[in-house]
């Protein structure tokens, strides 16, 4: 099984020892598809998936979630956590075993999720309908300093309710002089290059598994795909995720290296609990 590079008490103290510089953020990929940022003392939780509630789900199936990956920490151990967000209404984006404890060590915790899954969100959070903060395609909030926009993400589709809101989202967040962009899970769409161009974004946080029909779940950018995108969009520099966790449904980054080399695209490759900073950014883009 990988080992973090940093995990539990070790993450916790990185994460801790950074949380009252001032200037700049800090990054550590948490696994899948979360990330924590921080940024001048306060914290988001993009998509986290922090327990083995998917390996437990499936074990005894034909399509088993067989963890590659050492969780990287508790979720109850996060008691600093100003905003989380989930993209989808899919499990290592929506956690009850990871949001649940997440809520009850953080009382004032803000969850942004698509309006349109509010109902399908108090259900399995076994929250009141009306905590989640939602959002659609081109609305924007702000917490904690950090601004929220929703933008549209195609899993394998760009999927709307009979009200015509979004079911998957992703969100540019801006914080500070900086952009990110996390698309959850989502392939190239019409449209979408031209929709995050006027963001500037700086880091471009994308999944790279790929699709695979054998693998019979709904599939995510290809590593060339995700290199394209980031280069499209003029990202500073794009971050690979959605790897390394089930067996089943991974794929390596090196496609996206060689595609991104052949562009001229920057790439960093975290390790999952590694800690990444303005500093790293301004090096590799």
């Amino acid at each position: 099984m990988i080992e973090p590079r940093l995990a539990d008490d070790a993450l916790l103290d990185s994460i801790r020892k950074d949380a009252s510089t001032a200037e700049g953020f800090r990054m550590w990929w948490l696994g899948q598809s979360g990330f924590l940022v921080q940024h001048a003392g306060r914290h988001l939780l993009l998509d986290p998936y922090l327990s083995e509630s998917l390996t437990k789900k499936y074990a005894t199936t034909d399509k088993p979630h067989v963890r590659m990956t050492r969780r990287s920490v508790a979720p109850g151990r996060l008691d600093f956590i100003d905003l989380v967000t989930s993209s989808h209404n899919h499990t290592d984006h929506l956690d009850g075993e990871t949001l649940g404890p997440l809520r009850a060590a953080n009382p004032d915790l803000t969850l942004v999720i698509p309006e349109a899954n509010r109902a399908f969100v108090a259900e399995r959070l076994q929250c009141p309908l009306e905590w989640p903060r939602g959002l659609d395609v081109g609305r924007e909030l702000e917490v904690a300093g950090f601004r929220v926009t929703g933008v549209p993400a195609a899993h394998e589709d760009v999927e709307y309710d009979e009200r015509g809101r979004c079911r998957h989202m992703g969100y540019v967040v801006r914080f500070g002089r900086y952009s990110l962009y996390h698309p959850g899970d989502c392939i190239p769409y019409q449209g979408q290059v031209e929709r995050l161009r006027p963001f500037a974004v700086d880091l471009a946080l994308l999944p790279i598994n790929g699709r695979a029909p054998e693998r019979r779940v709904p599939g995510n950018f290809t590593g060339v795909e995700a290199a394209r995108l980031g280069h499209a969009i003029g990202a500073r520099l794009v971050i690979p995720m959605h790897y390394d966790m089930f067996e089943f449904n991974t794929a390596s980054p090196a496609a996206l290296l060689a595609e991104a080399g052949r562009l001229g695209q920057a790439v960093r490759v975290l390790e999952c609990g590694e800690r990444f900073t303005e500093s790293d950014l301004e090096r590799h883009a």
